[in-house]
């Protein structure tokens, strides 16, 4: 009794602990969150590090035998029975070249059939039956480069083909950045005439240019061209490599045009439908999607035809068009399969068929903005045609180049000659008083034989000297605008004759340009409401290309030669064709047809010197399209807020933003900038970074002023307003100096401008007082889809006759 009062048994130190029960704690917590299940990707993961060493490396060989076979079903299908033709893209490199010479020793193989295409670029179709191979020879046209970077958009292999002595020249070498620049597929390089040079300068010639295309085409061979037995050991190696793919071209079907026929409607004969025919590449074609035709616009197709194949390996069987899509089995005659030369596959179902609205129709009530018609815009275009033409009175018989020279008497006029001017008026008037003496009918005389003898011409306003000289006038001051940026980032001078407050009252001050926050949907421009916009546009991506890979719809498969009904299609399409240019065109994925805001990372070219402008129109190729745009360059920064930039630096990557369609990365971008003597200059070059309205573009403003007073902490500044009202508006504005010291306003002092501030420490008498203010900036909308093509170089009629006696 006395221990249970006592407390009872107490344990000792040895006694042993068990652990205790973890009731279902042993699993982790994302499998405790999701009740117990294991996601999908951790199994896989587990499973994959449970795997045997033995199990490993039979999957590793599954895997490449996997890949393996799927290079060499592509090697089999490109240029064979079930595959388009070969497209061969032969590129000159150098002015010496002779493109006809080379094609020759293509066609020499008696075994092989050519075939010549009458309308389109240049070129041939070359039939091999004893290799099974098709293949289809378009040459570049070296003095148009929009031409080479269409066909290259399409070409299988580009064919570059070297001079023995030089290699490449100046324009080779510009060919070679722009198509490096939108992306190289599979090539090949091939040297001309090296077999007519001596002996011993053969080897020297091979080594100058081995080391030559180290640099741009490393591991590459390099094939002499001179012979038939070279020409087939070159087709060889290029129907047997490895095929390169650009990421634009393999998710979209495409086509070159092989032929051409335009019918006009019924409205009018500049619009009709564009018949076209073409093998189709890339992906299977439906006739509900949008085309796009490079350089002219986004188009809808009505009908799909297949037409009798023009390139069959063996002409003597005429190959069957494929059947109707959606019919079953049917058992045709080959009598009735000669009869019907062409089949419709499919027609467009107005239920499926995309869209061709690129932008959303504002309300018109929503603001009172009236938008101008086509006849007040044609108005405007020939009103202002005529204010730049001037009419002269002057004798008859006189030419315009001579009636250029002859001055009116406005022109004559000048400040320094008034005085003179009011002496002859008073000589003329004591002749006037002595002529009406001897009578009015002399006057009359005089007056009728002038009317006579006189002519008006009217001439243009501008000579051409003259807009040479404002050219080079408008040079000189980018120039200078540059270089002051460069030396004073972003600073203005504040207006005299305007007040501060109203010339900035779209700016505002920050705390923090990094963290203060910017509503991006704060005061948007009118053009916003014309876009369309992505909540999340990388995951819209994401199941688009997933999309594309599960459907097996319907359409026309690779390899299929198709006829395409594109409706309203201006006939400018068709003249451009038949002057020898290609018709490229691209089915558009979903929602590319639509317009929004682009953003490009672009890096400007070492080549181009010339300062380029924020909102200056220039000519962008962004993957399959080609548009003129304004684009604005802005800082690739990390962070939610970008700095505008005013011109495009050449040391460092920059991002331009435009209007333009919506286009799915990757994609490449090139810029050109439009000479005023037609040419196209490379001016920069990078990819596609985003489709992103939302981002933020901000314009700096730097106001700066000069320290008058200096005590300790407290300075009185003056120069950088000039009335009392603009100092008390930008006095919540935080300042700061060059040299590195903050302050504020404290007030103003007297009605000049001059103000009292505050500083962190004691200024310097050498430092400049800033302030800083932020306003965000939009693009100008300028997107032309249609770019006409650029000023060909001319060739002396000389070097075609020494072409034409060289084949």
């Amino acid at each position: 009794m006395a221990k249970e009062a006592g407390g009872g048994h107490r344990p000792g130190a040895l006694k042993q602990q068990n652990k205790p029960h973890k009731a279902g704690k042993h699993r982790g917590n994302n499998a405790r969150r999701q009740g117990g299940r294991i996601p999908a990707k951790t199994l896989s993961q587990q499973q994959r590090r449970n795997l045997a060493k033995l199990d490993r490396k039979n999957r590793a060989w599954q895997l490449r035998q996997q890949r393996r076979e799927a290079v060499l079903e592509e090697k089999r299908n490109l240029g064979r029975k079930d595959g388009p033709p070969h497209l061969v893209l032969v590129v000159p490199l150098h002015k010496n070249i002779i493109t006809q010479h080379a094609l020759k020793l293509f066609q020499s193989d008696g075994a092989s059939v050519v075939c010549q295409t009458e309308v389109g670029p240049p070129g041939f179709a070359l039939l091999c039956p004893r290799f099974k191979l098709r293949w289809r020879f378009v040459v570049a046209d070296t003095g148009n480069l929009h031409t080479v970077l269409d066909l290259a958009k399409v070409a299988d292999t580009l064919l570059f083909v070297l001079d023995p002595l030089e290699g490449w020249d100046a324009a080779g070498d510009h060919r070679l950045s722009c198509i490096f620049a939108q992306g190289l597929p599979s090539y090949g390089l091939a040297v001309q005439g090296l077999a007519g040079q001596p002996l011993k300068k053969q080897m020297e010639c091979r080594k100058k240019l081995s080391k030559a295309i180290e640099k741009r085409f490393p591991e590459a061979k390099l094939f002499p061209l001179n012979t038939e037995q070279e020409s087939a050991l070159l087709l060889q190696h290029l129907a047997s490599q490895k095929q390169r793919h650009l990421a634009f071209r393999e998710r979209r079907p495409h086509l070159l045009a092989e032929a051409a026929e335009f019918v006009p409607s019924s409205d009018s004969a500049l619009v009709g439908t564009l018949k076209v025919s073409g093998y189709v590449r890339g992906q299977r074609l439906n006739v509900n999607s949008l085309v796009h035709i490079v350089g002219h616009g986004d188009f809808q197709m009505s009908q799909m035809d297949a037409p009798r194949e023009p390139f069959v390996l063996n002409p003597r069987v005429a190959k069957a068009a494929p059947r109707r899509m959606g019919e079953q089995d049917e058992m045709v005659s080959a009598v009735d399969e000669m009869e019907e030369d062409v089949k419709v596959l499919s027609k467009a179902d107005p239920s499926k068929q995309e869209l061709l609205q690129s932008e959303v129709v504002p309300d018109p009530m929503d603001g009172e903005q009236t938008w101008p018609t086509e006849e007040e815009l044609k108005e405007a275009e020939e009103s202002l045609e005529q204010s730049k033409k001037t009419s002269k009175r002057v004798p008859k018989g006189t030419s315009a180049y001579q009636a250029a020279w002859i001055l009116n008497d406005e022109e004559w006029k000048n400040d320094s000659e008034e005085e003179e001017e009011d002496e002859e008026d008073e000589g003329n008037d004591l002749m006037e008083e002595a002529v009406s003496q001897d009578g009015s009918s002399s006057e009359e005389e005089e007056e009728i034989t002038e009317e006579e003898e006189c002519d008006t011409i009217t001439l243009p306003e501008v000579d051409q000297e003259d807009e040479k000289m404002e050219e080079d006038e408008a040079m000189l001051e980018k120039y200078k605008q540059e270089r002051q940026q460069e030396m004073f980032p972003d600073e203005v001078d504040t207006p005299r004759d305007v007040a501060a407050r109203i010339r900035f009252q779209k700016y505002r001050g920050l705390k923090s340009f990094r963290t203060s926050p910017w509503d991006p949907k704060e005061n948007l421009p009118r053009d916003y409401a014309r876009i369309f916009q992505f909540q999340d546009f990388s995951q819209t991506r994401k199941h688009i290309f997933r999309q594309l890979e599960r459907e097996e719809g319907e359409g026309a498969e690779v390899g299929w030669y198709v006829t395409l009904h594109i409706d309203h299609v201006p006939i400018s399409v068709m003249e451009s064709f038949q002057q020898g240019g290609p018709l490229v065109f691209f089915t558009l994925l979903p929602y590319e047809q639509k317009m929004s805001v682009l953003n490009f990372l672009v890096r400007r070219h070492s080549a181009y010197s010339d300062p380029i402008r924020s909102k200056e129109e220039v000519i962008i190729h962004c993957g399959f399209r080609r548009f003129r745009a304004s684009p604005l360059y802005s800082q690739h920064s990390t962070g939610d807020k970008h700095k505008l930039e005013q011109f495009l630096r050449a040391d460092m990557a920059t991002v331009a933003t435009v209007y333009a369609p919506i286009t799915f990365p990757p994609a490449s971008v090139l810029l050109f900038k439009q000479e005023s003597d037609g040419v196209h200059s490379l001016l920069a070059t990078g990819s596609l970074l985003s489709v992103d309205p939302n981002r933020l573009v901000i314009k700096r403003v730097v106001l700066s002023g000069h320290p008058f007073k200096i005590h300790r902490k407290m300075a009185v500044v003056r120069y950088m307003f000039f009335n009392r009202e603009d100092v008390l508006w930008f006095k919540p504005v935080e300042l700061r100096t060059k040299w590195g010291r903050r302050g504020h306003i404290k007030e103003p002092l007297g009605t000049h401008g001059h103000m009292k501030c505050q500083f962190d420490g004691q200024l310097k008498s050498q430092d400049t007082v800033l302030m800083t203010l932020y306003k965000r900036v939009f693009p100008k909308w300028t997107y032309d889809p249609y770019v006409p093509e650029p000023r060909r170089r001319s060739r002396s009629p000389l070097s075609l006759q020494e072409e034409e006696e060289m084949v």
